[in-house]
């Protein structure tokens, strides 16, 4: 049995949870507690941060192998757009950039170089990104849901939920439906649940 170490909020947790929900692998996951970390998940990823898979002893402990992993195995709707580039470039975007935005803003009383709505209009920018990628269709880069999808929702919901206020009332309406149809979903709210 595959065992994934797992926090729930934790939006790297969340993208490998719906690969693996998506690719129907079956996984047995195990909720951590990020403040008593099981020993079982040290011993195998001593850096201690969710998600870790233990594929039948092929330790993986990052999101992204993980979801790759899991498509690897089955890929049904063709998430992974046979190669597409684009894939990369938008998750490393969102990993290596807007993901720093989002920790300030969300955070933003730990930054205070910057009031938090520089670090929120830094963010919206992503936004606007991804705005104009759903100009012609409901998913970022096909018809359909892909890898970048998946990968990117945790990390706009987060955003979103700074201030919902603030997002409702944005001209990103593509992305909130984008945002909405997703949080709607069996797949999310199965990987949601307690």
């Amino acid at each position: 049995m595959n065992t994934l170490y797992s926090f729930r909020r934790c939006p790297y947790a969340m993208r490998a949870r719906m690969a693996l929900r998506y690719s129907g692998v079956p996984v047995e996951i195990v909720e951590v507690s990020l403040k008593a970390k099981p020993a079982e998940m040290l011993a195998i990823s001593p850096k201690g941060t969710v998600p870790v898979l233990d594929a039948g002893g092929r330790v993986i402990d990052e999101s992204l192998e993980i979801m790759r992993w899991a498509l690897a195995q089955n890929d049904p709707q063709g998430w992974l757009l046979a190669g597409d580039s684009r894939i990369a470039e938008l998750i490393e975007a969102n990993d290596q950039g807007f993901k720093v935005q989002l920790n300030r803003y969300k955070y933003a009383e730990r930054y205070p170089e910057q009031p938090m709505e520089v670090y929120r209009a830094e963010g919206a920018v992503y936004l606007q990104r991804l705005e104009v990628l759903l100009n012609d269709r409901d998913y970022l880069l096909a018809d359909h849901p892909s890898l970048a999808d998946i990968a990117l929702l945790p990390f706009v919901r987060q955003f979103a939920h700074v201030d919902r206020e603030w997002f409702a009332q944005t001209p990103y309406v593509r992305l909130q439906a984008w945002l909405q149809r997703f949080l709607e979903s069996e797949l999310f709210t199965t990987i949601m649940k307690k």
